[in-house]
């Protein structure tokens, strides 16, 4: 990398970091005409909970996205990412679904999947259709028996309806029975995770 290059990367991410000075981390209170221009532009994206240094992220790597290549930008979000702090990597998993060439961080969102901060899983999640977009199979039903596992409602997890498939329906009816087993309460909205005709009463209690 050039030192030019390596200049303009280490501004972004200074920039990046010190996002809340400028911007606040209050939730974003936006009108109805701009909540509707979003949802035109950004089809599926949810910003019920996004706060002010998440929109102000967000738009820094979309302006660097504008000035660089597709190569330097992938290299410079990744870096952005893995150089963050919790809250800067919730920021980045949010506005993954807007970054030209988003399938490219496949691989990042599928090990955010992996952390034990709940905040950080519910930021790829919840309220974000990337999951639905680009996960595998396997990596997507993993994400929703997690969800599941840490008490979140399965309502959260953008298109999961038309992600069922019979290998989740599986796993969701084991956890079930796993629950039953040790006398605990089954997620109350685990149907949701199940194909119709995987569901049984006696399943489901």
């Amino acid at each position: 990398m050039s030192r030019a290059a390596r200049g303009e990367l280490d501004a972004l991410f200074a920039a990046y970091t010190n996002a809340p000075k400028h911007t606040g981390r209050d939730l974003l209170q936006l009108p109805v005409s701009e909540r509707a221009a979003l949802a035109s532009t950004a089809p599926g994206t949810f910003f019920d909970r996004w706060t002010g240094d998440d929109a102000g992220r967000a738009v820094l790597l979309l302006t660097f996205a504008e000035r660089v290549g597709a190569d330097q930008f992938a290299t410079a979000a990744i870096e952005c990412y893995e150089r963050g702090d919790s809250r800067e990597q919730q920021s980045w998993l949010k506005a993954l679904p807007l970054l030209p060439g988003s399938e490219r961080f496949l691989s990042v969102a599928i090990d955010a999947c992996r952390t034990n901060i709940l905040p950080q899983f519910e930021s790829i999640a919840c309220e974000n259709p990337y999951p639905e977009r680009y996960f595998p199979e396997l990596n997507f039903n993993q994400l929703v028996l997690k969800a599941m596992f840490n008490g979140i409602s399965l309502a959260r997890i953008v298109g999961l309806s038309g992600r069922l498939n019979s290998e989740l329906s599986r796993m969701a009816l084991d956890y079930a029975a796993e629950r039953r087993a040790a006398g605990r309460s089954v997620p109350v909205d685990l149907a949701l995770a199940l194909m119709k005709g995987a569901r049984t009463e006696e399943q489901l209690r």
